[in-house]
């Protein structure tokens, strides 16, 4: 299982259409868009898992891809020290 760090997201973004865009390559295990604490208000990025061939190819297939107006940052995420 990996988990997938992407960045540059419009601030509209939802779980459904980041199930949709990881989707295409492979069943995408969870979505965690994050948000302001105080506000609610989105931070323009999130995480996604997989399992680690499907995460592969959709981290290579999306990164520096445009989605909805912006240029998206997917990479593979480190996890927490």
């Amino acid at each position: 299982m990996k988990s997938i760090y992407v960045g540059n997201l419009p601030y509209s973004t939802t779980n459904e259409d980041m199930m949709e865009l990881f989707g295409k390559f492979g069943a995408v295990n969870s979505v965690k868009l994050i948000s302001d604490r105080d506000t609610g208000r989105a931070k323009g990025f999130g995480f996604v898992e997989m399992e680690d061939a499907s995460a592969l190819e959709a981290i290579s297939a999306l990164d520096n891809t445009e989605f909805m107006g912006r240029k998206l940052r997917v990479n593979e995420a480190n996890p927490r020290k």
